[in-house]
């Protein structure tokens, strides 16, 4: 009986010790939904990624919520947001800067998965002075394949979009199955999961954006960015056996495509897929522990 009361005395004790992290709160700010966690320790906005939600990152920010302030975004017409017309990459650029700039939020690390990343560096180029650093997991400045093709791209764009557009539900659905499980991760049990998760997204906004990407190419502007930047590079053999592809050769693709980021670090973590947080998810929370610390202790 003493021994149960002095382990639930130091139990309370330690409750007592440990912070306290308060309830989440949403609010939109433009076109985004955005989601608060902690209130105590450094900032950090984190954008999911194409047709994805917060739940892209449910173990990071599970992690990261005692230590750090966490602002995390649901983009219009994804995990089931109504989609909002005219919204752009580059008007969320806008809100992201309203978000920041209306919430006092000081320097906060910008985390983009995919799209999400696109969209962090792309505010990077404009608003390096607001931020901390850039984690990009699996997005880049330009899409990928596409890097040798003239400035404009609206003809792959609006043949995309129209393409992406014309699925009905349940072509979405079955497209998102096969994706998850042939390039999303390499658990099917999980691909299947992530799937159901991201048919909640309209179908007319995940084309929208992503002939928006497709678009896209930001690496004449990427010399403006003055704050560190980490690339994290998932690489699963097999996938890229047939380009011809090892690890190191993707990686130098990797950084070659960021040519011009004065502050870069690209990381490879394998084997894994594009949804890197899922498929290895201690190497990934190692990585971005450590990005995270330096980064914060860096800024100004």
């Amino acid at each position: 009986m003493m021994k149960a009361k002095m382990f639930a005395g130091f139990a309370l004790a330690l409750s007592l010790l440990a912070p306290a992290i308060s309830a989440p709160i949403s609010f939109e700010t433009g076109a985004l939904l955005v989601e608060k966690r902690g209130d105590d320790g450094p900032a950090v906005i984190l954008i999911p990624g194409l047709a994805s939600g917060p739940w892209a990152w449910e173990n990071t920010a599970a992690r990261l919520a005692s230590t750090h302030t966490l602002y995390l975004v649901t983009l219009p017409g994804f995990d089931g947001r109504a989609p909002q017309p005219g919204v752009t990459l580059e008007s969320l650029q806008g809100d992201l800067l309203q978000l920041i700039e209306s919430r006092h939020v000081q320097k906060p690390v910008i985390m983009g998965h995919s799209l999400g990343s696109t969209l962090s560096i792309a505010f990077a180029t404009k608003h390096s002075a607001k931020i901390a650093g850039v984690v990009a997991i699996d997005g880049l400045p330009v899409f990928p394949g596409t890097e040798n093709m003239p400035a404009d791209r609206s003809q792959l764009a609006n043949r995309t979009r129209a393409q992406m557009g014309s699925q009905s539900r349940d072509q979405f659905a079955a497209y998102q199955r096969t994706y998850m499980t042939q390039m999303g991760v390499l658990d099917a049990s999980v691909a299947l999961k992530l799937a159901e998760l991201s048919i909640r997204s309209d179908v007319a906004a995940v084309a929208d954006f992503g002939g928006q990407i497709l678009a896209l190419d930001l690496r004449p502007q990427l010399s403006n960015i003055t704050v560190p930047v980490l690339a994290i590079s998932p690489f699963n053999a097999p996938d890229f056996a047939r380009m011809g592809l090892d690890e190191n050769a993707k990686t130098e693709w990797y950084r070659r495509l960021f040519s011009g980021v004065k502050r870069l670090e690209v990381v490879s973590i394998s084997p894994a897929r594009h949804y890197v947080m899922f498929d290895q998810p201690q190497k990934f929370a190692e990585v971005i522990d450590d990005a995270l610390a330096r980064m914060t202790n860096a800024k100004q």
